[in-house]
């Protein structure tokens, strides 16, 4: 994203969605719609069997994901003394760490190929500790271990010469995304947020599809609640959430397909909500987890395989959406 456009959309998007109706004119004075965006997230980025899986998904599919790395997965568990996270022991993750470096160089091959494929790569922190309660510094401080995690990364893997030439740029400009591990932001986010370089965090929870709001120099997104099952009681439209519904976050593999129907029809719903009204954009985050047996991947496989085709349907990463925010706005006021 340009600077240009990272500052229009910053300043544009604090407007409510009635300030930018889904109905506009074009040029020629015809009534259009806006394009209906559906951005799909994974927290965590670790398996390295899944990040193949899932960009095999997007290269079927034609959608773009957001990635949240968490960077302790850049590091072996033999190294795992270098990471020193807030208030914690030296050496503690919650989610552990690669198991060996030959893993954490496909990561990072992973990472990359995501990146060249025109995916966003953003931040997850590193040990998934919850921040609710850190300060500015606590999180600076987490944020300047995963910069230089990625920067270093390969050097730290034993593979300094499998760098690739534009390694260092891509690390400096282009990971400008953050999602608070267990959605859980403090008050000293924003303004670490702001310090660091970053133009979207996207760990708020909505009561429903939401555009996104500003808070300082920093666009941010919710996750929103959405109706799901015989009783539509509202559900965070995240794999976990769902799977704490459906099984009390316990296994229950022979009812996965139940799970995943269920699940394909609340994904429907939602969309289809937004795409026939507002056109607001539909949110769903996931983890690099394959929970109920998988039902929760093959919900998503299926809703893409039979969204992103349709008329005026985007199916983007965060970094994306950004942009096309931007330019629908930049549309919408010369039309004024």
């Amino acid at each position: 994203m340009s600077l240009f456009s990272s500052r229009f959309v910053l300043l544009c998007l604090s407007a409510a969605v009635a300030a930018a109706p889904a109905l506009a004119e074009d040029k020629a004075g015809e009534t259009v719609k806006r394009k209906q965006l559906v951005i799909v997230s994974f927290d965590g980025a670790h398996d390295n069997a899944l990040w193949e899986k899932s960009r095999a998904m997007a290269k079927r599919t034609g959608a773009h994901f957001t990635y949240f790395l968490s960077c302790t997965f850049l590091f072996p568990r033999e190294d795992r003394a270098t990471y020193q996270a807030p208030h914690e022991k030296r050496g503690r993750s919650n989610v552990g760490f690669s198991p060996d470096r030959e893993d954490t160089l496909l990561r990072l091959s992973e990472i990359w190929m995501a990146k060249e494929e025109g995916h966003d790569i953003g931040s997850h922190a590193c040990g998934h500790f919850d921040g609710g309660k850190w300060s500015e510094k606590d999180w600076t401080a987490e944020f300047t271990f995963f910069a230089d995690a990625l920067k270093n990364g390969w050097r730290n893997a034993g593979a300094p010469e499998r760098e690739p030439a534009d390694w260092q740029r891509f690390v400096k400009e282009d990971i400008k995304g953050f999602r608070a591990p267990y959605l859980s932001a403090g008050p000293g986010l924003v303004k670490a947020l702001e310090a660091k370089g970053f133009t979207y965090d996207a760990s708020l929870v909505t009561k429903g599809p939401a555009m996104p709001v500003t808070s300082g120099d920093i666009a941010r997104f919710g996750l929103p609640l959405i109706p799901e099952g015989t009783s539509q009681r509202p559900v965070i439209a995240m794999d976990y959430n769902l799977y704490v519904r459906h099984s009390k976050g316990k296994e229950n593999p022979d009812k996965g397909a139940a799970f995943e129907d269920s699940t394909l029809k609340a994904y429907r719903d939602a969309f289809n909500r937004q795409y026939d009204g507002a056109r607001v954009p539909l949110q769903l985050g996931f983890h690099f987890v394959e929970m109920n047996a998988g039902a929760y991947w093959r919900a998503l496989d299926r809703f893409l395989t039979e969204t992103c085709s349709k008329p005026d349907v985007a199916c983007v990463s965060y970094a994306q959406a950004l942009d096309i925010l931007a330019k629908e706005k930049r549309a919408a006021g010369a039309t004024l």
